[in-house]
């Protein structure tokens, strides 16, 4: 068997294992595929306010105070937001904020940093 891991099409987990010749496993949530399957996904493609692609694990800033459901005060114009995680749906961009906590947030709000 190899040493080398493999990440997992499902979840992502960076230990998948191999099986056998032909099959790799996930230990985090069980699946079992063929790499030689796999089929690249499309990329999910997220611009900033400016027009600037997005990825996972980039840092953005707020352009715009935006309020916040259940917070006493809006999020600041000018907030810089580290390592976001792009998602599908209206709110494309999932983050935590400090004092804030986890939220979501629309891409056209923010810009690469």
């Amino acid at each position: 068997m190899s040493d080398v891991f493999k990440t997992c099409p499902q979840c992502n987990c960076e230990y998948a294992y191999e099986l056998n010749e032909t099959q790799y496993a996930c230990p985090d949530c069980g699946h079992e595929w063929n790499p030689n399957d796999v089929v690249e996904e499309e990329q999910l493609i997220v611009l900033d306010a400016n027009g600037n692609k997005l990825s996972n694990g980039d840092t953005v800033i707020v352009i715009k105070d935006l309020p916040v459901k259940g917070a006493a005060k809006p999020l600041r114009a000018g907030t810089k937001v580290k390592n976001i995680r792009l998602t599908e749906g209206d709110h494309n961009i999932s983050c935590k904020i400090d004092g804030f906590g986890a939220m979501a947030l629309k891409s056209e709000y923010v810009k690469k940093v």
